[in-house]
């Protein structure tokens, strides 16, 4: 094509698929200059107007502005450091928008309150420096004035949730809920009351190695029996019962006997809490971690099974 032929606008529409009102306002813009004008003031186009303005379609249609297009045709600033920085925009938005998603969708399963959307909203926009302190004050609710060391740390720790940078929406979702639940009184009163068992039943005075956690006993024992449907009532449940009281007894330094018996049933029915077991599945999946085995099937079969025998 000869270099100085010149375009009308009209033709430079027929050219870009353009329409010559889009045309004019780029050209208004200082996008896309006219190379001339005729004698009746009509603007001219020289032939890299249609390239340029094929660029200015790609850009907007990438959802760039047209300040950063203007720098972009003229050179001021080049592709790759427009797109990089459109990019990483892009990426807050994508993660905002996640973020509704994962809000809307946990709203559509549940029917909130207006109250409730509220709160869900506001859980699931936190910072990271925000979600540390609200899980904070949900772990020193539940230990603060117990025993302290290294095995409280871990614990803490154990319970902690971490979001990642990047979440799936699935993770958002579960850390709404995991964040609503640690707020709930009720759940915090629970947990406390499970600390405060755990820690009385701690040897006193000198250090001595740990004992093993009275639910995990449980869950050994007992879960073989439960996932091969024996009832706690039959005689099938007897051997197992037998061998949890006496495992307990070992490991409390107790005999074992009805005394046991009672704090053992007190025990497992503190730790019966379904919302438990809930929080560490959501758990969990925000730290990507396996998820953890329902207890609460496993402690209400030897809650009944215990039940049973005392009322013989």
């Amino acid at each position: 094509m000869d270099g100085g032929t010149l375009y009308s606008i009209g033709e430079l529409a027929r050219r870009t698929g353009l329409t010559v009102k889009t045309i004019r306002f780029y050209s208004d813009r200082g996008i896309v200059v006219p190379a001339d004008r005729t004698h009746a003031g009509y603007r001219l186009y020289a032939p890299d107007a249609v390239a340029r303005l094929a660029l200015v379609r790609t850009l907007r249609e990438l959802g760039l502005g047209l300040d950063m297009i203007r720098r972009v045709v003229d050179q001021e600033l080049t592709l790759s450091d427009v797109a990089a920085e459109h990019a990483a925009a892009l990426d807050v938005q994508i993660s905002v928008l996640r973020l509704r998603r994962a809000v809307l969708t946990a709203a559509a399963k549940r029917e909130p309150t207006f109250e409730e959307m509220e709160l869900m909203h506001q859980l699931a926009t936190l910072s990271a420096a925000e979600r540390r302190r609200l899980i904070d004050d949900f772990l020193d609710t539940v230990f603060e004035g117990l025993h302290s060391g290294s095995r409280h740390a871990a614990t803490r720790r154990s319970m902690t949730p971490e979001l990642p940078d990047s979440p799936t929406d699935e993770q958002i979702r579960a850390w709404v809920e995991l964040a609503e639940l640690s707020l709930d009184p009720d759940f915090r009163t629970s947990v406390r009351r499970l600390a405060e068992d755990h820690v009385a039943g701690l040897p006193d005075g000198a250090p001595m190695p740990p004992r093993p956690d009275i639910v995990a006993v449980t869950r050994d024992l007992v879960g073989l029996a439960v996932a091969c449907g024996i009832s706690p009532d039959s005689p099938r449940a007897d051997p197992v019962v037998a061998a949890l009281t006496a495992q307990c007894a070992r490991a409390r330094g107790r005999r074992d006997d009805a005394g046991l018996h009672r704090w053992l049933l007190h025990r497992l029915e503190a730790a019966s809490d379904p919302r438990r077991d809930r929080y560490f599945q959501l758990l969990a999946l925000i730290n990507d971690w396996p998820v953890p085995e329902r207890l609460v099937p496993v402690i209400d079969w030897s809650v009944t099974a215990l039940r049973v025998r005392a009322a013989r």
